[in-house]
C-alpha cells in the first residue's frame, strides 16, 4: 500500500476521492493505471437543478443550481478564526446556563453535522464512517455511560470538524482502525489525516484552536490503540499552550476548553503509558490538581475519559513526586454507581502496587525512587500483593460480567480496564504462585479485544505480557520490551 502524498486539487476525480496524490498524466492518469483502477478524468463536473443531469440528487437537472453551491467566506483568516471561537463560546454558555439545553444541543448537533456533510471535499464513504464514528465509535473515548450528559465531546465534535478538516480526517480514521472491514484501509487513511494535522499544528503558532487541539488529542488516541508512537503530537501542543494560554485562570478558560486539557492530563499521567519516548510533561500535577467543583459532595465529579473521579487522579498525577502507597490506601473514595466504585477500587489497588513495586516507572526513574525506610513502616498495616491482586482482579471480573450482561450495555467503564489488568498482570512473582490470576488476566484481554469493536490495543498488551512472564522477575523493564519493538501504548 502506498502512502498518500499531499492532496492535490488538480488530479484525477479516482485520486481525489481517495486522497491519493495524482501524476495528473492525461488522458488517464498512472497512479490509477498502475492500481488497476478505472481512472474517472479531470473533466469538470456541474452541480444540477432541473434537468438533464442523470445521476445523484440532481438527476434530470439540465443546468448547474447556483443555490446548490456553499457560498464562500469572506473576510481574513484571522477575523474568522475569532467568529468561530466567539459562536463555540457561546454555544458553551447556552450548554451550561440553559434549562432545555438538552432539546437544544440535540437540534444544534443535527444542523451541524448536515452543513458538514454537504463540504464538497467530503466523500460519501467517508460521511458514512463519519456518522457511524458519531453514534457508535466516538463510546470507545469515554468510560462513563453512552447516555452520559457529561460527554461534551459528542455535542461539539460537528461543529468543531467544521473548525478543523484535520480533525474530521482523524476522527473517520479512528473509526476505520476499530472496523473489521476496513482495517485494511487503516494506515493509507492515517497517513493522510497525520499530514493533514501537521499542516494545521504549524498554522496554529499563534493560538491552538479547540477542533486542532481535539484532532491532536484524538490522533494521540490512535497511537494509544494502535501502538504507534504518539507522545510527540502531545509534547507538540504542549509546546504551544505553554507559550500561549497556560497561564490564564481556570475562571477564564472555557468548559470544553478546561475538558480538552484535562483529557491532555490523562494521557500524561505517569505510568499510564508503555513504551513512552517522550518524558513525562506533569501536565495534571501542575495545571489540573484540585480542581474545585461547586459542591464537593456532588455525585459527578468524574472525569470522563478515564471514569476517575479528580481527586484520584490527582494522586496518580503525584506519583514519583512524593505520592505513597498510603495516599491511594486513605483515598476517601466517591459517590457514584456500583460498576464506577469497582473501577475506582481496582485503581486505587493498581497505584498500591506501581509504587510498592515499581510497576511502569520508566527506566530513567527507578533510581529516583525515595527512600521505602517510611514506607516498610508502614507496609505492615496494608494487605499483602498477593491479596491486592485478588481483590483487583475480582473487581475487573465484576465489571466485566456486569458489562457483558443486557443491563450494563449503555456503560462504558469496561473501556478503563486496561490499566488494573495490565498492572496485575506485572507482578510476576504473585502470578507464578497463582497460574488462575494469570489465565484471568489473558481471557479478559483477549475478550475485550474481540468485540463489540476490534481493538489492536489489547492484543498488544497482551502479547508485551506474555513476553514479559518469559523472563525471571525484576530481570527486565516491560518499556525496554516495548521500545524494542518500536510500539508506545497506552494503558487509557
Amino acid at each position: 500500500m502506498s502512502t498518500p502524498g499531499r492532496r492535490t486539487h488538480h488530479g484525477c476525480w479516482t485520486c481525489k476521492a481517495r486522497r491519493r496524490k495524482c501524476d495528473r498524466t492525461r488522458p488517464t492518469c498512472q497512479v490509477c493505471a498502475e492500481r488497476g483502477v478505472a481512472c474517472e478524468g479531470y473533466d469538470v463536473r456541474l452541480r444540477w437543478g432541473t434537468g438533464i443531469a442523470s445521476r445523484g440528487r440532481f438527476t434530470g437537472a439540465d443546468a448547474p443550481a447556483e443555490s446548490s453551491i456553499p457560498p464562500r467566506l469572506q473576510g481574513r483568516q484571522r477575523d474568522l478564526l475569532r467568529e468561530r471561537r466567539r459562536q463555540l463560546q457561546i454555544a458553551d454558555q447556552v450548554c451550561e446556563h440553559s434549562p432545555g439545553s438538552g432539546i437544544l444541543v440535540e437540534g444544534t448537533e443535527e444542523l451541524q453535522l448536515g452543513a458538514l456533510l454537504s463540504e464538497p471535499w467530503n466523500s460519501n464513504h467517508d460521511a458514512e464512517v463519519f456518522s457511524d464514528f458519531l453514534s457508535s465509535g466516538i463510546n470507545v473515548l469515554h468510560s462513563t455511560t453512552v447516555q452520559d450528559g457529561e460527554m461534551p465531546l459528542k455535542v461539539r465534535l460537528p461543529g468543531l470538524c467544521q473548525q478543523s478538516e484535520a480533525l474530521y480526517q482523524i476522527c473517520i480514521t479512528l473509526q476505520v482502525s476499530i472496523r473489521l472491514d476496513l482495517k485494511s484501509q487503516f494506515f493509507e487513511y492515517f497517513d493522510a489525516a497525520l499530514n493533514k494535522f501537521r499542516s494545521e499544528l504549524a498554522q496554529s503558532e499563534a493560538y491552538l484552536e479547540d477542533g486542532t487541539l481535539t484532532a491532536g488529542l484524538l490522533l494521540c488516541t490512535i497511537g494509544i490503540m494502535q501502538g504507534i508512537p504518539w507522545t510527540m503530537h502531545l509534547r507538540g501542543m504542549y509546546n504551544i499552550l505553554q507559550f500561549h494560554s497556560m497561564g490564564r485562570s481556570r475562571d477564564q478558560i472555557s468548559a470544553f476548553r478546561t475538558h480538552l486539557l484535562e483529557v491532555m492530563g490523562i494521557m500524561d499521567l505517569p505510568t499510564f503509558a508503555i513504551g513512552r519516548i517522550h518524558p513525562y510533561l506533569g501536565f495534571w500535577r501542575q495545571h489540573c490538581r484540585n480542581r474545585l467543583t461547586p459542591d464537593s459532595s456532588e455525585q459527578y465529579d468524574v472525569e470522563v475519559m478515564s471514569g476517575l473521579p479528580r481527586s484520584l487522579v490527582d494522586i496518580f498525577s503525584c506519583i514519583g513526586e512524593g505520592a505513597t502507597e498510603q495516599d491511594f490506601w486513605d483515598w476517601p473514595g466517591s459517590k457514584g454507581c456500583f460498576l464506577q466504585c469497582q473501577l475506582w477500587e481496582a485503581y486505587r489497588l493498581a497505584g498500591m502496587l506501581v509504587i510498592r513495586h515499581g510497576a511502569l516507572r520508566l527506566p530513567s526513574e527507578l533510581n529516583d525512587i525515595p527512600a521505602q525506610q517510611g514506607q516498610n513502616k508502614r507496609r505492615s498495616a496494608l494487605p499483602t500483593t498477593a491479596v491486592i491482586i485478588m481483590r483487583l482482579l475480582s473487581c475487573v471480573d465484576a465489571i466485566y460480567r456486569a458489562s457483558s450482561e443486557g443491563e450494563g450495555k449503555d456503560t462504558l467503564t469496561i473501556n478503563a480496564i486496561p490499566y488494573p489488568v495490565f498492572v496485575a498482570g506485572l507482578q510476576t512473582d504473585a502470578l507464578n504462585k497463582n497460574p488462575d490470576s494469570r489465565e484471568f488476566i489473558r481471557r479478559i484481554l483477549v475478550a475485550i479485544a474481540e468485540g463489540p469493536f476490534w481493538n489492536k490495543q489489547y492484543r498488544l498488551l497482551l502479547d508485551l505480557l506474555e513476553e514479559y512472564w518469559t523472563y525471571p522477575e525484576n530481570t527486565i523493564n516491560i518499556h525496554q520490551i516495548a521500545q524494542s519493538r518500536g510500539i508506545e501504548l497506552g494503558l487509557f
